[in-house]
């Protein structure tokens, strides 16, 4: 598929459902779509799609080999996936009809409510959009009972009540995918393990240059990977404790420890040689890691 430099984008979710050739949305800052009901879509996003709201989609009934990130996998369980508002993402057309569901919901509609700030901490909306969540069975017919409540309130005649509940609807489904993305962690040991093993390597590689240009950067990282830099972090995390900075951090400190137990050089010379601009920051840091300044660290040696 081609990517050009010219995305759709979309401001609101009644101009979605007009480029798809709907009817407008049942509430002006919420839509729940059946993937069947469009398939017959004239809007073609082949260039990109950028929508300035929420969207939480469910596939069902996928089956074959599934593309994550660079990589395939076999599944046959549903797939979700979440893109926040903002976000540049790629249609590819299928050959058969999809099932499942579509959510789209404004920032707008969350306005005043304790999601609107608590939204910001799923990680989840900050991944590539093929970094999707695959669920089990049981979970996607969870994930499919929360979805049906939503379109029941969605199709409902709007009253006083429908907005909380819809809300809380919403806040549930996240809840939900964030304990189901977290068991995806560890569920899917045979490829997290090889990612780690990309990572350790990768470190490895570059602090074993004689001239380091500074201290990696995470989306560095990442790209080599072909993961995202919220994925890469999280998926760390799980499987750690740490995050992908610390990470980083982490096997500097491992380098600097051989470095300062092999050989001679001074603790301004490790400092640059490790990408450090300033010696003071390279200290800073491995004390904050190790509770002993690289000096003393190095006495422990003599």
């Amino acid at each position: 598929m081609k990517k050009l430099n010219n995305p759709y984008i979309v401001n609101s979710i009644s101009e979605l459902h007009r480029a798809n050739g709907m009817p407008e949305p049942e509430h002006p800052l919420v839509s729940f779509i059946r993937f069947e009901d469009i398939i017959d879509s004239p809007a073609n996003f082949e260039t990109g799609l950028v929508m300035n709201f929420y969207m939480i989609a469910i596939k069902k009934d996928v089956k074959g080999k599934i593309r994550y990130g660079q990589n395939y996998y076999d599944f046959d369980e549903g797939v979700m996936s979440f893109i926040a508002p903002g976000q540049l993402c790629y249609e590819e057309r299928e050959n058969r009809i999809p099932k499942g569901y579509m959510l789209m919901f404004h920032p707008d509609f969350l306005m005043g409510s304790p999601l609107a700030r608590k939204i910001k901490n799923y990680e989840f909306f900050s991944y590539a959009i093929n970094e999707a969540l695959y669920l089990s069975k049981k979970e996607e017919a969870m994930v499919e009972g929360i979805m049906e409540n939503i379109a029941q309130e969605y199709h409902n005649n709007i009253d006083r009540f429908t907005h909380d509940l819809i809300l809380s609807h919403i806040e549930l489904l996240l809840n939900y995918s964030d304990r189901f993305y977290n068991r995806q962690f560890i569920t899917r040991k045979q490829a997290n393990n090889e990612l780690l093993t990309r990572i350790e390597t990768w470190l490895n590689n570059y602090f074993s240059k004689d001239e380091i240009n500074g201290l990696p950067a995470v989306k560095d990282l990442a790209a080599h990977l072909n993961v995202s830099a919220g994925y890469l972090s999280s998926m760390l995390r799980a499987h750690t404790g740490q995050n992908a900075q610390q990470h980083i951090h982490g096997k500097l400190i491992e380098k600097a420890k051989e470095i300062l137990s092999t050989t001679p050089l001074t603790v301004s010379e490790i400092a640059y040689r490790l990408g450090f601009e300033h010696p003071q920051s390279f200290s800073k840091l491995f004390k904050s890691k190790t509770d002993v300044s690289p000096l003393e660290y190095r006495k422990l040696f003599n």
